[in-house]
């Protein structure tokens, strides 16, 4: 993968762009729920840990070791959210997706599906993954679900697997897609967003 490159991603529903230093405006006011933070590893929920989320995954970027997207709703126009790639192992045809995050106004509208549709198609099509990865806490059941209706299998729990907010670790559950499902789900669950830039 190359992390220098400017990679923008589109479809019908959402535009993937890299994250620049001057997100933070455009998406803070995507990211003052407090609840959206709940149960991600750091808050970003003010513009002080906004803008240290925001410098994070930039510097993750710089050391490629992630490559952080803004996640545009073109329903509207307006700034909705983050995604990452990260784990990336090119010579095991891997990487998971995640650090993902999405303002309330967007969610339940079509939006995070639309989302995955690109970094999947992506991940499978233009770096040849053979797996994609998929985490969330043990405790995120709305995103557990989210994951096994867009049709991430559930591969199991990792105890005590990363520090989270509190000062305690958090168990994670792993979900994964692999090539021979995506190729059924691209024309299933993603089916709605194949049209000609999707």
């Amino acid at each position: 993968m190359d992390f220098s490159a400017d990679i923008i991603l589109e479809n019908s529903r959402a535009l993937l762009r890299p994250l620049t230093a001057t997100d933070a405006d455009l998406l803070l006011p995507a990211a003052a729920d407090p609840e959206l933070w709940r149960y991600t590893l750091t808050r970003a929920d003010d513009r002080a840990s906004l803008d240290a989320y925001v410098a994070a995954a930039l510097q993750g970027r710089a050391q490629a070791l992630r490559y952080p997207f803004v996640i545009i709703d073109k329903q509207t126009g307006r700034a909705a959210g983050s995604t990452s790639y990260y784990n990336i192992v090119p010579h095991e045809q891997r990487l998971s997706i995640g650090y993902t995050w999405i303002g309330t106004d967007f969610q339940r509208t079509g939006l995070n599906r639309a989302a995955k549709h690109l970094l999947l198609r992506y991940a499978f099509d233009e770096l040849q993954c053979e797996r994609v990865e998929l985490e969330t806490d043990a405790r995120n059941h709305k995103s557990q679900n989210a994951m096994r209706q867009m049709g991430a299998t559930e591969e199991g729990r990792l105890r005590s697997h990363r520090p989270t907010q509190g000062g305690i670790r958090r168990d994670t559950i792993l979900f994964s897609i692999i090539r021979p499902e995506w190729e059924q789900l691209r024309h299933t669950v993603f089916g709605a967003f194949n049209t000609a830039r999707g």
